[in-house]
Formats: C-alpha cells, structure tokens, sequence
C-alpha cells in the first residue's frame, strides 16, 4: 500500500473514531430494538429511567424478546458498557432502577 494511501485512511479511522468514540454509544444512542428516550439513563430517579425503559420496550415492534428482557437487558448494557467512568451516585441510581423495573413488570 503506497505511503498517501496508508495516511488517508488513518486519517479517516481517526475522523470515524471521533464521532462516535465506542461502538457501544452508538448502541445507547441508536438501539435497533428500542427507541429510547433522550438522556433516559441520565435521569434523576430510578423509578423515572424504570417507567421510560419500560415505555419504550412495550411500543418497540423490532425488539426480538418480551418487554421486560428487553428494557433490563438495555439497561444492565449501559451499566456494563458505562464501567469506571459513571459516577459512583449515578451507578446507585441505575443500580435501584433495576429494581424499579422488576417492580414496573411486576416481578418484585
């Protein structure tokens, strides 16, 4: 591969990697099975990022499994994915609105 053609496509690895740095925002941001709310695991209370998950599976007609897999599945996805970045409060919220949404799907 020539030297110009070796640095252009270096050039847009690196234009690709800065709109969207992980694949996994991507997938927060543009799920294929849930059409999720803006900023919905930004929220302040869990039982708000419960009821929007929830809201969200029920109406999707692409997702492959029940709702309440599919709404926890997302939601366990973003904690994974998050890892150390997400501050220790925010983790504690997500972590209740878990079982918020047991509770939503009437699992408790």
């Amino acid at each position: 591969m020539p030297a110009a053609r070796r640095i252009s496509a270096a050039k847009a690895k690196r234009s690709a990697r800065s709109k969207s740095r992980y694949w996994s925002g991507e997938v927060t941001r543009n799920s294929n099975a849930l059409d999720l709310d803006p900023k919905v695991f930004t929220r302040g209370t869990a039982r708000g990022i419960a009821l929007s998950l929830k809201r969200s599976a029920e109406r999707s007609k692409r997702r492959k499994a029940k709702p309440y897999q599919s709404a926890m599945s997302m939601l366990n996805f973003y904690i994974n994915r998050a890892g150390k970045g997400l501050p220790a409060r925010q983790r504690d919220v997500l972590e209740r609105a878990k079982a918020e949404l047991r509770k939503a799907f009437g699992r408790a």
